[in-house]
């Protein structure tokens, strides 16, 4: 059992003063404010619900950076892909497992207690699957509970190089299965995960996108979600909206809305190219929109239609997709001025009037929990202990009224004020330096550098 005493918290209730927040078997046991805190009591500055990280290729975080240099012609997500596919042919199962745990040790450094894992990378490099089907995975598992964070594993169906059954290219020959082998590969990493992770995981699939697969293998590969989560990159690029709807006669938004029964258990990755009846028809299907602003902007995407769907109750959460930069707070700035931007206007995102840090960090939090799969995403009793303390004493903060401190954290925190952090009750962020911190850098540093010796 773990009691924290919070001058501040953020509960379901609203923003309450001392409060007493006691954990047990990872959930939060009970809640009792307006009291004082007890001898044995962590006590703590500004208590929220700790985001989800919804969507993150963790090999990515190990070539950022190298990708920032202009070739000639014009530079794209296109060109940036077959620079990805080079690097991510070499990396051996255990360099793999070191970026990811620095990786889930940076989220959780940052204000992420969980991750949504899009885990793409499953064979060896010429495509040859390794002894264990889910020798991958595995890397993905270890370095989960190493840092502890909170882990929904979305093996991904890979079969195609592009709209209209394209065959695969040598840089994609790592990433590919058909239905019959990836059915087999979520049966293994389940089997694995059950018996080797803490209770809080999932293992969810991940159709990559409507190009690289067909519809009749994504209505096969739907019948072994079961009740977990389902996830999908969708309407990326124009030229993606392009192929599409040349091949199947329809928007990928619009045809994976008229063709599956997309609801709460999905999250559409990225949709930043919709109609508005695209937009609007996505908001009240339940789904959630899966937003990487941060790795949105690298890439070049676009901006999502934020606007419109928020108006619609549209549901939304963050991720740091490629990883580039792994920052809570910017990565909600980034969602906000992204819409500034093309709009020309302030405090565009949020559908009436209100507090946009309240309605970015709230929103995104329920989001996140609801993509994963998660009971969490909110500090209330019998909820999964995700949460993560603040320090409000900060230039950036400590002259601001409770009801402005989540403004202040989206448009004008750095990334200095995690303290403490909690994965459903795994204390594993401590006086702002995860527990781990100096064996997972320097087991990062080793595989890096022996990556890079082969490439």
């Amino acid at each position: 059992m773990q009691v924290i005493f919070a001058r501040r918290a953020r509960t379901v209730n609203g923003w309450e003063e001392n409060l007493r927040v006691t954990l047990k078997g990872g959930r939060i046991e009970n809640l009792q404010s307006n009291t004082i805190p007890q001898a044995n009591d962590l006590q703590v500055d500004v208590l929220l619900p700790a985001l989800a990280n919804l969507h993150s290729h963790s090999f990515q975080r190990a070539m950022a950076g190298m990708t920032e240099v202009r070739a000639a012609g014009k530079d794209s997500f296109w060109t940036w892909r077959e620079l990805m596919y080079r690097f991510a042919r070499n990396i051996t199962p255990e360099q793999y497992q070191a970026i990811a745990a620095l990786v889930f040790m940076e989220m959780q450094e940052a204000g992420y207690a969980s991750v949504g894992e899009f885990h793409y990378v499953h064979h060896q490099k010429d495509g040859t699957p390794y002894d264990a089907r889910s020798e991958l995975s595995q890397r993905v598992f270890a370095a989960a509970s190493q840092t502890g964070i909170g882990l929904t594993h979305l093996p991904v169906l890979y079969s195609y190089g592009g709209a209209g059954k394209v065959a695969l290219s040598d840089g994609q020959a790592r990433f590919g299965n058909s239905v019959e082998a990836f059915a087999q590969l979520v049966e293994d990493a389940r089997s694995i995960a059950t018996n080797t992770l803490p209770n809080d995981s999932r293992v969810g699939i991940a159709p990559h996108s409507l190009r690289a697969t067909s519809p009749d293998d994504l209505a096969d590969v739907l019948k072994i979600a079961g009740d977990a989560p389902i996830h999908i990159h969708i309407s990326e690029q124009p030229k993606e909206v392009e192929d599409i709807q040349a091949w199947l006669g329809a928007r990928p938004v619009e045809w994976l809305l008229q063709n599956a029964t997309v609801d709460q258990q999905w999250c559409l990755i990225h949709a930043t190219h919709m109609t508005t009846d695209e937009t609007r028809n996505m908001a009240r299907s339940g789904a959630v929109a899966g937003l990487c602003p941060i790795t949105e902007a690298n890439l070049g995407d676009g901006p999502f239609n934020g606007m419109e769907y928020m108006l619609h109750g549209g549901a939304f959460g963050v991720g740091s997709d490629s990883n580039v930069r792994i920052s809570l707070p910017e990565e909600l700035r980034t969602l906000e001025y992204s819409q500034r931007l093309r709009d020309l206007g302030r405090n565009v995102i949020i559908p009436d009037a209100g507090s946009v840090g309240e309605f970015l960090y709230t929103g995104a939090t329920r989001g996140g929990a609801q993509a994963l799969g998660r009971d969490a995403g909110r500090i209330e009793k019998g909820a999964t202990a995700d949460m993560v303390a603040m320090n409000s004493d900060t230039a950036a903060l400590c002259a601001l009224r409770d009801d402005q401190l989540l403004d202040g954290l989206c448009f004008a925190a750095g990334d200095d004020l995690v303290t403490e952090l909690w994965s459903a009750g795994r204390h594993m962020v401590k006086d702002g330096r995860h527990v781990a911190r100096d064996t997972i850098v320097q087991e990062y540093k080793t595989a890096v550098k022996s990556l890079l010796a082969s490439a």
